[in-house]
């Protein structure tokens, strides 16, 4: 690796890292590496203990829309690695640290084991399963004020099938999320675009109050990923 120097202010520089191809990588990996060495939300997150850039994207979604309070329950479907529900256990206060103030819940589940995270409850579980809703009722002990999903289907190197894949889990993600909210919750989730993401709107626009589509400025310019954020479920 090498360091780019350039002036960012008196006394200072600006330092980018300079991924040299190495034998037996591809171009599109050193790209890859580069671009998350030198990406700002990488970093933060290193720096504030998060387990992936993503975190910054529930965030910047909850800092607009306000669904990750104390007190709230909630649901975060495939959350390996693991940084939603670190951000949610701070906001909904699962672990009970903000006085005065109603302790949440949060529970993640996924297809693989995550490594454990104070303050969630973490479950290995296929949510297409046919008991997953009750299961997931279960372990809250009740219905969800928010079901949120940051899954994306592994890519197949077509940009349409990604499209379908994707829309397809997030669909599934709404029809569980339809059996395990709370009259009033919010359903947060990625999709791509991509235009076959119609019917979603239409059915998640017949189940709440209000639907906005957002790309949250963590979300890479170049990436087709936005997030639907469905607020005021009717039941």
């Amino acid at each position: 690796m090498t360091e780019k120097k350039g002036s960012s202010g008196r006394g200072q520089r600006d330092l980018k890292v300079k991924v040299k191809t190495a034998r037996g990588r591809r171009l599109s990996s050193t790209r890859w590496l580069e671009r998350q060495l030198n990406d700002p939300y990488v970093k933060r997150a290193r720096a504030e203990g998060y387990r992936g850039r993503a975190a910054f994207k529930i965030i910047e979604l909850d800092d607009k829309y306000r669904f990750l309070v104390p007190g709230a329950r909630v649901v975060d479907l495939g959350c390996a690695p693991g940084g939603w529900c670190q951000v949610a256990v701070k906001r909904v206060n699962a672990l009970g640290e903000k006085t005065g103030k109603a302790r949440g819940t949060v529970l993640g589940v996924d297809l693989q084991e995550v490594e454990p995270i104070a303050g969630a409850d973490l479950h290995q579980l296929d949510f297409l399963a046919d008991d997953a809703d009750e299961l997931v009722k279960g372990w809250l002990g009740g219905s969800a004020d928010v079901v949120m999903s940051d899954m994306a289907a592994a890519s197949s190197g077509h940009k349409q099938t990604d499209h379908l894949r994707i829309i397809g889990l997030c669909e599934a993600a709404a029809a569980l999320a339809f059996d395990v909210l709370d009259e009033g919750g919010t359903f947060v989730a990625k999709v791509l675009a991509g235009g076959a993401e119609a019917g979603l709107q239409t059915l998640l626009k017949q189940r709440f109050a209000k639907v906005a589509n957002v790309k949250p400025p963590a979300s890479r310019s170049d990436s087709s990923e936005k997030f639907v954020v469905a607020t005021g479920f009717r039941g």
